[in-house]
């Protein structure tokens, strides 16, 4: 028989099947992704932004679509993280705007519903890049409205040639961005739009499935027996689980150095080592310092956070046992400021100068626009200045900006955090909020920003082969240097961002490095750079050995 209409019930099976697919593919997502490099990834982004929205679906008690579309898109628009989680949240966004008015959707309906999903998508990226998740949303939308202008009315006909044209799409991505050629793979963002539509399409095939057995297919094969979720202290907040398959051999004292990371870090910890596998399992309120921890020795597998507060009989247990993020000024000032930031030392520096907020987060977990709202409301000032020091956090911030009320939210696109150390140190208290937004903009744009990590994987950027383990010094527009030592690949690095017009070298390492190795590098600029000037700081921050900017 066939369908031709949807109404509220069939969307709620039909988007938790989605969001099941797309949690199930995010590893493999996270493959797809050009630069090797052990970030916060996309598929990982998608999933914590459709599963905050499938929190919220699942919690409804109305069975209206107007309640769904509430649900779907204040879930995902708050629970966004990175560039691609922030467009998913708004892709739902704006396709629930058109079908909250219904009681049940047919095809010209979802038509209007996708081109308002892209539109709105289109309009949260200051420079929409095509060749992303944004070309394959719009070739769906596309073939929409053609199915919809030819009169099709069968639901099942629907589905299929979107999520069919959604792949010819998808396919093409590459000839649209040539790093993505290069790479060999497709736009990442665009294959996570498609695993979601597939899971929506199993969805509309299984109308009669039960929510809550939809997702429980999409948990942890590991997960704990419910008499001993009963007995977690709600001190700590997230269970957080992942594999590492490590990248050398995880010896006795990594071993014995992790396992007391995470028992100084939270409660009920295990690390279990079979072979250049580890499994990590802990209850702790920093899932992101795990993860990052986690990722000095490896590429991380199946990882899983769980708010344990959510269980049965936690309720109500965060506000009497989640300590304070940050010393927050109760007085009202005229200016406040946010910042994003990873490594004890990083944050020292944004704290003493001025910062009254700092955010945890950065490459390997990037802050959900729920972490912007919430430090957005700690901060007693008019006028609230939000440095993401990140490229993928950006969007998050701004949209954090757009939900806030009472406040004046501004934020400064700092993409690294040398420009948000730049940025802050430009601000001039007396001047006014356009005269420092001019101010900070100015400043950032000056900076230069170099940054060394490892490669997590064998690939081929900007015409450089590099072979998982290698070391890259990654500059603002790409790879700068690549090779097998971190000195050499450091000062390599150094000397591409160093040219007549820099005068001051600062070099930030981190939390693998030493004092005195820094200070090796830096007597090595000087020598091959006698003009300039350089600084040597405490950056703390894990995964990125150095961080160097050049101003």
């Amino acid at each position: 028989m066939a369908t031709n209409t949807i109404n509220a019930d069939l969307i709620r099976v039909m988007f938790l099947y989605g969001s099941k697919s797309l949690e199930s593919k995010k590893e493999w997502i996270n493959e797809l992704n050009v630069f090797p490099v052990p970030d916060g990834d996309t598929g990982t982004n998608m999933t914590m932004t459709i599963m905050s929205a499938a929190k919220e679906v699942l919690e409804l008690q109305e069975n209206d679509m107007k309640s769904l579309a509430k649900a779907i898109s204040s879930g995902s628009l708050r629970g966004a993280r990175g560039n691609s989680g922030v467009i998913l949240s708004q892709l739902l966004r704006g396709f629930t705007k058109v079908v909250r008015d219904y009681d049940e959707v047919d095809i010209p309906v979802l038509a209007e519903a996708f081109e308002k999903a892209v539109d709105s998508a289109y309009k949260a990226v200051m420079k929409p890049k095509e060749g992303t998740i944004l070309t394959v949303a719009k070739g769906s939308a596309v073939k929409a409205r053609e199915l919809a202008d030819a009169g099709v009315t069968e639901l099942t006909q629907f589905i299929d040639e979107i999520i069919a044209e959604a792949e010819v799409v998808l396919a093409k991505t590459p000839d649209m961005l040539p790093v993505l050629k290069q790479a060999g793979v497709v736009d990442s963002g665009g294959q996570g739009l498609v695993e979601f539509l597939k899971g929506a399409r199993e969805g509309f095939n299984n109308p009669d499935a039960d929510i809550n057995e939809i997702m429980s297919k999409a948990e942890s094969e590991g997960e704990k027996p419910e008499e001993k979720e009963a007995e977690i202290n709600v001190k700590f907040g997230y269970r957080t689980a992942f594999k590492i398959i490590s990248k050398n051999t995880f010896n006795i004292k990594m071993e014995i150095d992790f396992k007391e990371f995470l028992e100084n870090i939270g409660d009920d910890p295990v690390c279990v080592v079979d072979g250049d596998e580890i499994k990590i399992d802990v209850l702790t309120n920093d899932p992101g310092l795990v993860i990052q921890r986690g990722l000095k020795y490896g590429q991380l597998t199946d990882i899983k956070i769980e708010n344990v507060r959510l269980a049965k009989g936690a309720e109500g247990a965060f506000e009497e046992s989640a300590p304070e993020v940050a010393d927050i000024p109760m007085e009202h000032k005229d200016y406040g400021f946010i910042t994003v930031s990873v490594g004890e030392g990083m944050s020292e520096i944004f704290s003493g100068l001025g910062a009254d907020f700092i955010i945890e987060g950065g490459q390997t977990m990037n802050p959900s626009t729920e972490d912007m709202l919430n430090a957005i409301d700690k901060v007693n000032a008019d006028t609230i200045f939000i440095l993401p020091n990140n490229k993928n956090i950006i969007l998050a911030a701004n949209q954090a900006a757009s939900l806030t009320d009472g406040k004046n939210v501004v934020v400064i696109p700092t993409k690294t955090v040398p420009q948000g150390i730049t940025s802050i140190i430009n601000f001039v208290p007396d001047a006014s909020v356009d005269d420092n937004v001019a101010a900070m903009n100015e400043a950032i744009a000056l900076v230069r920003t170099g940054q060394v990590t490892y490669a997590v994987r064998d690939t081929v950027i900007d015409d450089k082969e590099i072979k998982q383990g290698d070391y890259m010094g990654i500059g603002d527009a790409g790879i700068l240097s690549v090779g097998e030592d971190l000195k050499n690949v450091t000062l390599s690095m150094i000397d591409e961002m160093v040219d007549d017009e820099i005068s001051l070298v600062s070099i930030y390492y981190g939390s693998d490095v030493s004092e005195e190795e820094a200070n090796a590098i830096s007597e090595e600029v000087l020598s091959k750079h006698s003009d300039i000037d350089v600084e040597v700081q405490s950056g703390g921050q894990p995964i990125y050995y150095y961080v160097v900017s050049a101003e």
